[in-house]
């Protein structure tokens, strides 16, 4: 599964969820509408018929009606009447007077409907009659319906059926929208993708999204002509420059060595060869940090044994002049233990040699330098420390995050590029590494690398 497909699949998932919470949270509110009813009294809101025709008793031959009965009344703002056999009211409590005392069997099959006028009613059977229960107009509301008992399970049925299907029909459509959206933005992303990684891509410039992707396709043909732009700038000026900088150099090193010129002569040709070096110096860096970022540089892969190849890296730089300020060492983290790793032999000399230089570079009151190289079970380790002045918290964090930072060469004429750290991470890059700057106590800059034995 692609990197678009899992975010498709994150955001079904997601709107499942919401789906789910909106149920949820629906129950929860209609639970919490129920609980607020009852504990307001909806429980105890209809009226106790029973009860009531309870505290309606016979007292010297009369129907008496006790005080509960009244206080009940009362509180519901209700009436009450007791229907004999032959409609005549026997017993009356708060009875209106536009209604009448005496029913027919009509009149009564039509209250006991629920409705006698506009007062709705409840009734009560008693061994001595009918009780009717009368409320203020408008205060209960009541219906009354009813169906043949063979169409109640096909009715419920029904409306369970159309339920469901509206919930898959529901589901569904969303479904089938995301599914529409997936089509449109799956080559955009791709598109994206192919962008960051500098290849050339061509999207349809149709459909809902046409206009993004014709955006998307003058993104690229743009990035991909600048990038060409300038690759084969660097390599033109570095082709022009090549001749006349040999020149230069060979120029200035005759001049240097010729014992008939004045000494000043042959200190400004020395420092004109020195300058000329650093140039072609900078002239390399440009040329291998554009190679390696356009995936130019073919590596070649092959057995390194990283210790020998750190001595030769350390060997160089002490026999070509190190300097009486600084002081180069190398170790190994186990000595006599046979390390051996597939990588680009050339590129891992640069890397090394680049991590001195930079040390030497931004210490010019001088440092100790020590190479050490160590191992794992997948993984070989060059760490490069100095007890120079080393980094600012920030500096470090920045460097860890992959920023750039400033130079810290200053009022010098070592003036850094910065060329050299780029070139570094792209090495670190191509091998599958990873690079990690701290800070040496008491003080200096440490920085590790880790790259993979066998990748």
């Amino acid at each position: 599964m692609n990197a678009v497909e899992r975010f498709f699949r994150r955001y079904i998932l997601s709107t499942v969820g919401i789906l789910v919470l909106f149920f949820t949270v629906n129950l929860l509110l209609l639970g919490t509408f129920a609980l607020i009813l009852y504990l307001n009294g909806a429980a105890d809101s209809s009226f106790p018929t029973e009860e009531f025709s309870g505290h309606i008793v016979l007292q010297n031959g009369e129907l008496t009606a006790d005080t509960s009965a009244q206080e009940l009344l009362q509180h519901a703002k209700a009436w009450a009447m007791i229907l004999r056999d032959d409609g005549k009211v026997i017993w009356e409590e708060g009875l209106p007077e536009e209604l009448p005392r005496q029913y027919s069997v009509t009149d009564v099959a039509l209250f006991s409907r629920w409705y006698l006028n506009d007062y709705p009613i409840h009734i009560w059977k008693r061994t001595d009659g009918l009780l009717v229960i009368g409320f203020p107009p408008g205060s209960v509301i009541q219906f009354y319906s009813s169906t043949q008992s063979r169409y109640a399970l096909p009715s419920l049925t029904g409306i369970a059926v159309i339920f469901v299907i509206n919930i898959l029909l529901m589901i569904y459509l969303f479904l089938r929208n995301v599914r529409r959206i997936e089509r449109a933005i799956e080559p955009i992303l791709e598109g994206i993708h192919s962008l960051s990684q500098g290849k050339a891509f061509r999207l349809e410039e149709k459909g809902d999204l046409a206009e993004i992707n014709a955006s998307l396709n003058r993104t690229g043909e743009y990035l991909i002509k600048k990038d060409n732009t300038r690759a084969e700038w660097i390599r033109g000026v570095s082709h022009d420059i090549r001749t006349p900088l040999s020149m230069i150099l060979g120029y200035a090193s005759e001049m240097e060595d010729t014992p008939s010129l004045p000494q000043t002569t042959r200190k400004q040709a020395g420092i004109i060869r020195t300058q000329g070096e650093k140039l072609t110096e900078l002239v390399t860096d440009l040329n291998l940090t554009t190679k390696l970022e356009y995936s130019l540089q073919p590596i070649k892969k092959q057995p390194v044994n990283p210790v020998e190849l750190a001595r030769q890296v350390v060997s160089e730089f002490l026999n070509n002049g190190l300097g009486e300020a600084c002081e180069l060492e190398i170790s190994e983290e186990h000595p006599g233990k046979a390390i051996l790793l597939y990588a680009d032999d050339a590129l891992l000399r640069r890397m090394l040699s680049n991590l001195i230089r930079n040390s030497i570079l931004h210490n010019a009151e001088g440092c100790r330098i020590t190479v050490l190289i160590g191992s794992t079970d997948n993984c070989c380790t060059f760490t490069v420390s100095d007890t120079g002045t080393g980094l600012s918290e920030s500096q470090l964090q920045s460097l860890n995050s992959g920023h750039a930072i400033p130079s810290t060469c200053k009022e010098t004429n070592n003036a850094d590029h910065g060329l050299g750290l780029k070139i570094i991470r792209q090495i670190v890059k191509v091998h599958q590494g990873e690079i990690h700057f701290s800070n040496n106590s008491p003080h200096g800059l440490c920085v590790e690398i880790k790259i993979t034995r066998y990748a």
